[in-house]
């Protein structure tokens, strides 16, 4: 792991930029000595991992005690894309604003994200463990569809946050049976582009005997800030 950049931010949350072989990413660890617990933050559908909504989210985090990273997984933010992955996104640009079915472009799109997602962020999670201001355990907060692959294949994941605003893949759906970790699922009940029954049966799978899930009115973008304090107490009884 090579460190591009470091500032110490004003909160004390010390912000480290890191590339990690192709991997983008960024850091953040709290103002304290001790080693802090680790949550693994994405964004849904392959967003920019600087993306402000990410950012800030992190940012809390890290002042209540816990480091935070995110990466630009391959596909994702500004990392090149694939051609098929652009025609994809061309096609879902052109259904979306013609109005017609679109969760067969998304499948197209998403499902081989996830997939090459998954082992990247596997790679960056040795990386960050290796650290001497990380400890363990690790909990995840964000993307719904990489993080239920996530859970599944990485059994150092003890908690998870999933947003479900993202599309989640057939194949993933299916995985949710095997994702025992305790699990906080958070829903936008307007969400314009996330039919609510989806997201109910989803929840629905989990395998997890301790799953909660909040909702709250409004569209895809509304999720409250009180949401994130709640993750932070989320996390804080199952990493700290």
């Amino acid at each position: 792991m090579h460190c591009t950049s470091e500032q110490r931010l004003d909160d004390g949350v010390l912000e480290r930029e890191f590339t990690l072989g192709e991997i983008p990413g960024t850091l953040w660890t709290p103002a304290t000595a001790a080693p802090a617990p680790l949550i693994l933050m994405a964004h849904n559908n392959g967003l920019p991992r600087k993306q402000s909504r990410l950012v800030a989210r992190a940012r809390h985090s890290a002042t209540h005690g816990y480091a935070v990273a995110t990466i630009d997984a391959a596909g994702c933010g500004d990392r090149p894309r694939s051609a098929a992955d652009e025609q994809a996104r061309a096609d879902l640009r052109r259904a979306m604003q013609a109005g017609e079915p679109v969760d067969d472009i998304f499948e197209s799109l998403v499902g081989p994200l996830v997939e090459k997602a998954v082992p990247e962020w596997r790679t960056t999670l040795d990386a960050l463990l290796a650290l001497p201001e990380i400890d363990g355990p690790v909990g995840y907060s964000g993307w719904t569809a990489v993080g239920i692959h996530l859970a599944v294949a990485e059994p150092r994941i003890a908690a998870a946050g999933f947003f479900a605003g993202g599309y989640v893949p057939h194949a993933q759906r299916e995985e949710a049976r095997q994702v025992t970790i305790p699990l906080l699922l958070l829903l936008q009940w307007d969400d314009e582009g996330n039919p609510r029954q989806r997201a109910l049966d989803l929840y629905d799978a989990f395998g997890t005997k301790e799953k909660t899930l909040h909702a709250n009115m409004g569209g895809h973008t509304g999720t409250p800030w009180f949401e994130v304090e709640d993750g932070d107490r989320f996390f804080g009884r199952h990493l700290k």
